[in-house]
C-alpha cells in the first residue's frame, strides 16, 4: 500500500509542476492545508478517493491518470506467429537521440498482458534518469503491440497528455537479432511540430557511449536517402 501512495503522490507532484502550480495553489483549489498536499505528494498518507477526483479536476487531468497499479509482465508468445525479436520477452528497451539537448533518451517497455485478438499490451516509460526508478520518468505511454507479415506496429497513446498519440514501426522482427531499428513517429511540445525518429530496440539495455550516439544520430547515408526517397526511413 504504501507503493501505490508513493506512486500516485509522485504523480501528482509532477502533474503539479508541469502546470506551474505551488503546493499553496493547489492548496487553495482543495480546499486542504499545504502541509496535507505536502505528505500526499511524499506518500507519507494516502489520498482518500473523493479528494483524489479533487485533486484530478484542479490539476485538470483525468483521474485515472494519478493511479497506480503495481506492474504485472506477461511474457509474449514463443508461437510461430509471434515475431522472433519479441518472443519471450516480457521488457525490452530502446534508444533515441534528442538533438534538443544532445543526448540519449532512453525507453522502457513493460509487456503487460495478451488481448483475444493476440495483440499485447504495453507502457512505454520514456526518458528517465535511472533503470531502478525507470517509472519515474518524463513521458509514460500505454498501447499495444500488433504483429504482421513484414513489420511490427506499436500504437502508442500518451498517459499525461489525452490528445498525444504517437507510434513506432519495427522492420522485419520475425528475424531474430539482439537490436532492431525503428521509426518513432509522435508529437513533440519542445518545439510544438510533429517528428520521426530513428529509435533503436534492444532486448537488453546497451552502453550509452559514443559508438550508440553514432548509430542514433542522422548518418550520411541516412540524408542520401532522404533526399533520394523524400521520406525519412530506417531498414
Amino acid at each position: 500500500m504504501a507503493e501505490i501512495s508513493i506512486q500516485i503522490g509522485s504523480r501528482i507532484r509532477n502533474f503539479r509542476k508541469k502546470h506551474g502550480m505551488t503546493l499553496d495553489d493547489l492548496s487553495v483549489r482543495i480546499h486542504k492545508s499545504k502541509s496535507t498536499i505536502s505528505k500526499y505528494e511524499k506518500g507519507e498518507i494516502s489520498v482518500d478517493i473523493e479528494t483524489l477526483y479533487e485533486i484530478a479536476q484542479a490539476l485538470e487531468v483525468h483521474v485515472e491518470q494519478l493511479l497506480y497499479c503495481p506492474p504485472r509482465r506477461t511474457r509474449i508468445s514463443e508461437r510461430v506467429s509471434s515475431p522472433a525479436f519479441f518472443q519471450g520477452a516480457s521488457q525490452f528497451y530502446s534508444y533515441l537521440f534528442d538533438g534538443r539537448t544532445n543526448k540519449i533518451m532512453r525507453c522502457v517497455f513493460d509487456v503487460l498482458s495478451e488481448t483475444e485478438d493476440h495483440r499485447y499490451r504495453i507502457m512505454m516509460y520514456m526518458n528517465f534518469k535511472d533503470y531502478q526508478n525507470y517509472q519515474n520518468c518524463e513521458n509514460t505511454y500505454w498501447g499495444y503491440i500488433e504483429h504482421y507479415d513484414a513489420m511490427t506496429q506499436i500504437s502508442l497513446f500518451n498517459q499525461d497528455t489525452a490528445l498525444e498519440q504517437a507510434s513506432a514501426q519495427i522492420l522485419a522482427s520475425y528475424l531474430d537479432s539482439d537490436t532492431k531499428w525503428g521509426l518513432f513517429n509522435g508529437f513533440s511540445s519542445r518545439p510544438m511540430m510533429p517528428i520521426a525518429i530513428k529509435m533503436l530496440f534492444s532486448k537488453t539495455k546497451l552502453k550509452e557511449d559514443e559508438a550508440l550516439i553514432r548509430q542514433l544520430k542522422v548518418s550520411k547515408e541516412d540524408i542520401r536517402l532522404l533526399k533520394l526517397y523524400n521520406m525519412l526511413s530506417v531498414t
